[in-house]
């Protein structure tokens, strides 16, 4: 590891996050709920910051820059890289990040299972949800073994 600096930011939160100062760019923006690899290369790319450069080299004003890229994401990424496209209740393309996904989530699972579909009463039931075998997979539950005969 290359040496610190005597303004070496440790821990850099970002997006209600705690961040290692010693994971580079994307490898640290994809610890925050909500943004992956991809999320987290097009906000390096887009306030021209080298990938190769670690969070905690960044200056204050760098770290304000990535903070308003995550906030205003919908207008530089596609909108194939959003994770809510056509939501259920505005009907637009959004992209969530941090609790306010986690909520979104388990929003959605409750609505599931209220309108009692199909996916709702999976949930429900701790069954997979989206149409794996069950037969050989997922077992819960004491396990059953083959008795041994006697002689």
């Amino acid at each position: 590891m290359a040496e610190e600096s005597e303004d070496f930011k440790y821990i850099v939160r970002l997006a209600n996050t705690d961040i290692d100062g010693h994971y580079q760019i994307v490898k640290g923006l994809s610890q925050i709920k909500g943004v992956g690899w991809r999320m987290a290369g097009v906000i390096a790319r887009t306030i021209d910051i080298p990938k190769e450069r670690r969070i905690g080299d960044l200056e204050d004003e760098d770290i304000e820059k990535i903070a308003e890229a995550i906030d205003s994401v919908l207008d530089v990424a596609p909108t194939w890289m959003f994770n809510r496209q056509k939501d259920y209740d505005i009907g637009e393309d959004t992209h969530l990040i941090g609790s306010e996904l986690e909520m979104t989530f388990k929003e959605d699972i409750d609505r599931m299972k209220r309108i009692r579909c199909y996916r709702g009463i999976r949930h429900e039931r701790g069954k997979k949800v989206r149409g794996q075998r069950t037969r050989s997979n997922g077992r819960t539950g004491a396990t059953l073994g083959v008795s041994r005969r006697r002689k």
